[in-house]
């Protein structure tokens, strides 16, 4: 526990106080003196021992249980539960989270803070009788890095070990998700070049922040991607400023391989005999999450002959796509509910007319079955007139970084690159 001092009076001040413009030390009357002196013991007088407790959440562990440890006031976590449960229920602490609290000599608590995540601190101070709280975003310093290289075998392993390595790996995907299958399109020495924020925190590194440009060369032909505001706009845009995100995604699912295309004459392995199949099957391990490809409305979830487990979104313009041989569903996806892209709808199983765990995906146009893999899905939104200056600027400046990056070198810093984005940003 550490304790320090906050008063009114220091005795030093009073020296410091008969010192004059002019540098030179002015000896003052006696009752000078001993006026200053008395108000600095006055103000001795009323300044107030504070304490200040911080650790980790231990496993179990309560914040009931660290009053208790520390003798600090009950009723003071009863008012601090009270001020932060709409904002945020102490009763749900995690273990490995930091915290720290500041009382009074009388065990008062004067705040509390409470590390909630990456991104988020809950802070609570005394005002009054009671106390107020926030949540507050994590301030970070931002650093800006080049990482790039060359695929071999799959992105994950090919950008780096490590857990921050793999979610950058799998935003990157989620960059491109709308015109590459990174399972089943990707080609052993494809080009990614990615510029990013890295997130520090008293010197040490924490974790990757956001993809401010990235490109990607697969199988020949090159794809951008540049981050960019305008008023309540925000998302990735290609070099003329038009929306990567489109009405669906190139896949439903991650971590997976074709097993079976689109085609009017296959041979089914159950039914010994050639016939038409509709979709694209995706061989995947049993309970692998099934996402919807765009926004929409689901018409049927339920039990159906073949498809097993079945689940179909109705979506805008005539589209409709159907997810077959699901373990189970997510909890509420049921007709009449709206859909999100991206939303989690389903798992891989083996239900239905099938030999294995796998997702039997199609998609329809005006009740028309068509190819998934070889539809080509309108552009996104571009952006508008009044922000193109701006977005030509930013591409421009990332562009010089990204040409300037070497595949075969994996992580570089980017020092000279922070003033550059930041002059055009």
């Amino acid at each position: 526990m550490k304790m320090f001092f906050l008063g009114a009076g220091m005795a030093v001040s009073v020296l410091i106080s008969i010192i004059s413009i002019t540098g030179r030390l002015q000896v003052p009357h006696d009752t000078e003196i001993i006026e200053a002196a008395s108000e600095a013991a006055e103000g001795d007088v009323k300044r107030e021992i504070y304490s200040e407790v911080e650790g980790i959440i231990k496993s179990n562990d309560t914040i009931y249980n660290i009053f208790k440890r520390n003798g600090l006031d009950i009723q003071d976590l009863f008012r601090i539960r009270e001020a932060s449960a709409g904002i945020y229920r102490l009763r749900n602490v995690s273990a490995g989270q930091h915290y720290k609290i500041v009382s009074d000599e009388q065990s008062r608590v004067q705040s509390f803070a409470y590390r909630i995540n990456d991104d988020s601190v809950l802070k609570i101070v005394r005002a009054g009788d009671g106390f107020t709280a926030e949540k507050a975003a994590v301030e970070y310093e931002k650093r800006i890095a080049q990482i790039s290289g060359l695929i071999e075998d799959n992105l994950i392993s090919s950008i780096g070990d490590g857990r921050d390595r793999l979610r950058l790996a799998l935003t990157l995907s989620d960059i491109f998700a709308w015109d590459i299958d990174f399972t089943t399109d990707l080609r052993n020495g494809d080009i990614f070049k990615v510029i990013v924020e890295e997130l520090y925190e008293n010197g040490a590194f924490k974790k990757y922040g956001n993809i401010l440009a990235a490109e990607f060369v697969n199988n020949g032909e090159a794809y951008h991607a540049f981050r960019f505001e305008h008023g309540d706009m925000q998302g990735y845009y290609d070099r003329e400023g038009k929306s990567l995100r489109r009405a669906f995604l190139k896949a439903p699912l991650n971590y997976r391989r074709i097993s079976s295309g689109f085609s009017q004459g296959r041979f089914h392995p159950i039914l010994k005999k050639y016939r038409p199949h509709h979709g694209v099957d995706y061989s995947a391990p049993h309970g692998t999450p099934v996402s919807a490809v765009g926004d929409g409305t689901v018409s049927f979830a339920g039990y159906r002959a073949g498809y097993g487990k079945l689940i179909i979104i109705r979506h805008p313009n005539g589209y409709e796509t159907r997810y077959g041989h699901l373990s189970r569903f997510v909890r509420g996806a049921e007709k009449g509910i709206k859909i999100k892209q991206g939303d989690i709808i389903g798992y891989v199983g083996s239900t239905g007319l099938t030999t294995g765990p796998h997702l039997h995906y199609e998609m329809r146009l005006n009740n028309r079955f068509i190819n998934p893999l070889k539809t080509r899905i309108p552009a996104g939104r571009p952006l508008p007139d009044v922000a193109r200056e701006d977005f030509i600027q930013l591409t421009n400046a990332m562009t010089v970084i990204l040409v300037s990056m070497n595949p075969a070198v994996t992580t570089v810093a980017a020092k000279d690159a922070v003033e550059t984005v930041d002059e055009k940003m």
